[in-house]
């Protein structure tokens, strides 16, 4: 089975233009693709997983991928699949940001002379002149097609501001770009960003004439990746002082099982082969498989190591709490404590474990919380300084651990 072949079988491709031309690229590396990444957090998460193992197959296969960092598309905010409008960011934290996703990526692509590339598109939106690009770009793009785009459709009916209108032209101008600076000749993107990526195409064509050679390929990126990656306390991030391994692992471990060998299928490099069996697999066997998963991303996202601890501490907590050296940890300093106690819902708060005391006090008073073993059934419990001397240990739910100390 070639590559292009291999992506259809793993689930990941949903739509696409030219398919035999894009077919006969990818299997045989002559693909100079993009995906965009725009830097809206100091860490990737969960949801960017399905592009960062897409350009890492294609890498392997001889393709060149281009990892775009939206420095400038950050500053205006992309609508899709947004009922407000997104936070306006400075330009240094942008900057934080951009700095802090080139190194998390580096652990899936290799950067250099020949191979992959990272851009940032601020290098040319910033320095657009408005008039330049509405005589240039503006006579492409119809609004009555761009109000009709799937992107725009929950903005509009809030109101969608002539800022985040602009997304779509920006979109299409970083193709644009791309195509001419760096001969990049396809671009990859979520079902949501499908309107947008037409839009780069087109834009291509027009200016260039019909011969461009550009295309795009629609991946189940966004609409698979966007139920990826949110848990009730928050984003499971790529950066392990966000989200530790064990965390990370556990995450993983915990998924569906009617999403475990979906899971296997668009986000492992194990063999097709090897999954399609594991299709038969059921009941407890199933949780083999998860823990294949979990290990299998671990390993990817933090290396071997710490992928097998978050395995062996696993492991030991759900067999009765033998070695908890490698779970999550937070220490306590002095502030979290008032008159030398401090409350069962700042802990779980200050652990990640909830996003805030009232859902905190939900959990407690759901029967959902024990400090090592004991269950909390009062939301006001406080511990003194004495308790932390030795090993406390907070569960949360069925699979939620942590452990606290000073």
């Amino acid at each position: 089975m070639q590559l292009y072949e291999e992506l259809v079988a793993r689930g990941l491709i949903a739509q696409v233009t030219n398919e035999n031309e894009i077919k006969e690229m990818i299997n045989n590396g002559k693909a100079v693709f993009y995906i965009g990444f725009d830097p809206t957090a100091d860490s990737l998460h969960v949801g960017h997983f399905m592009a960062l193992c897409l350009m890492k197959r294609l890498q392997m296969a001889g393709n060149r991928p281009i990892a775009l960092i939206g420095g400038g598309t950050a500053m205006i905010g992309d609508p899709s699949g947004k009922t407000d409008m997104r936070k306006m960011m400075t330009t240094e934290t942008i900057r934080h940001n951009v700095e802090c996703f080139q190194k998390q990526m580096s652990k899936f692509i290799e950067f250099g002379e020949g191979k992959a590339m990272m851009v940032n598109n601020a290098d040319w939106l910033l320095d657009l002149n408005y008039m330049d690009l509405l005589r240039e770009v503006g006579p492409h793009f119809s609004v009555n097609r761009m109000l009709a785009a799937e992107c725009y459709k929950q903005r509009m009916e809030k109101g969608l501001t002539f800022l985040e209108f602009n997304y779509m032209i920006m979109q299409s101008f970083d193709f644009y770009t791309l195509f001419q600076k760096y001969n990049c000749n396809m671009q990859f993107g979520g079902d949501d960003q499908w309107s947008n990526m037409l839009g780069g195409t087109e834009l291509i064509r027009r200016k260039l004439g019909k011969d461009a050679h550009a295309m795009t390929i629609n991946l189940l990126l966004n609409s698979e990746g966007k139920k990826m990656g949110k848990t009730e306390s928050g984003a499971v991030w790529l950066d392990a002082e966000k989200t530790s391994p064990y965390e990370f692992f556990q995450y993983w471990r915990n998924v569906s099982d009617a999403d475990v060998i979906k899971c296997l299928k668009m986000l492992t490099f194990l063999p097709l082969e090897e999954i399609e069996a594991m299709e038969k697999w059921e009941g407890s066997a199933l949780n083999q498989a998860k823990e294949i998963l979990a290990f299998e991303l671990t390993q990817l996202v933090h290396g071997t190591e710490a992928a097998q601890k978050a395995k062996e501490a696993a492991a030991a907590l759900f067999a009765g709490g033998a070695n908890s050296e490698n779970i999550p940890t937070t220490v306590l300093s002095e502030e979290h404590f008032t008159d030398g106690t401090v409350d069962i819902l700042t802990l779980l708060v200050t652990a990640g474990m909830t996003a805030s005391k009232s859902e905190a006090r939900r959990a407690v008073e759901q029967g959902g919380v024990s400090v090592n073993g004991n269950k909390v059934i009062d939301a006001k419990t406080v511990y003194a300084k004495e308790a932390f001397a030795e090993e406390f240990i907070i569960k949360k739910g069925k699979k939620s651990f942590h452990k606290i100390c000073c």
